[in-house]
């Protein structure tokens, strides 16, 4: 079941024959996390670019004053993890935390490069899904610099419709950059509103 839907999800952008769906199989891990587990930590280098096949999942940085800066949400059917950490091999400025119990399937960094020289279109796959998280994280900058608290916690809803159900409030303060107190007072006046 758990390789079902990402071969669902690649096959979105380019068709894969059974044959590399094994090879697929053969060169990444099924792994499955548990409410409040690290499956990587700030500071140290990204091992694995991962999948959710189940769960709820949260990338964020630690300031030097112990604060958190939620910068991603990963629920089924995305991708999560330090992305430059990952590409560079370089230690990481992000922590990927469950925040529900997860199944995810990991991509290591050589086994990514064994796939691509084996099925060659995964490359192209891969492009594609990292062009559309760049441009995803243009539009959230832009989000975070032009508009006020109330219009990001709209475009948050909007965009992401599920997820509130399923995360602390403290957290998506955290991702709209706001206090928990704010968010709290902004819920009620769109509560008061209609």
């Amino acid at each position: 079941m758990s390789y079902h839907t990402l071969v669902q999800h690649i096959n979105r952008h380019v068709t894969l024959t059974e044959a590399e769906v094994e090879i697929l199989k053969s060169l990444t891990r099924i792994k499955k996390v548990r409410k409040r587990q690290f499956v990587s930590e700030q500071g140290e280098i990204t091992r694995y670019e991962s999948y959710v096949v189940e769960g709820c999942l949260r990338c964020y940085h630690t300031d030097e004053d112990g604060n958190e800066h939620v910068v991603q949400f990963a629920v089924e059917d995305w991708w999560t993890a330090d992305l430059h950490s990952f590409l560079t091999q370089s230690p990481a400025h992000f922590s990927v935390e469950a925040i529900e119990p997860s199944v995810l399937i990991q991509f290591g960094y050589n086994e990514m490069e064994e796939l691509y020289r084996s099925i060659p279109k995964l490359e192209r796959f891969f492009r594609t899904i990292t062009q559309r998280a760049y441009v995803a994280s243009q539009k959230r900058i832009i989000t975070s610099f032009s508009k006020d608290a109330s219009k990001r916690y709209d475009e948050f809803r909007n965009r992401y419709p599920t997820i509130e159900q399923r995360v602390p409030q403290y957290m998506i303060a955290s991702y709209l950059g706001i206090s928990p107190e704010f968010l709290s007072k902004i819920r009620k006046r769109k509560l008061t509103n209609g």
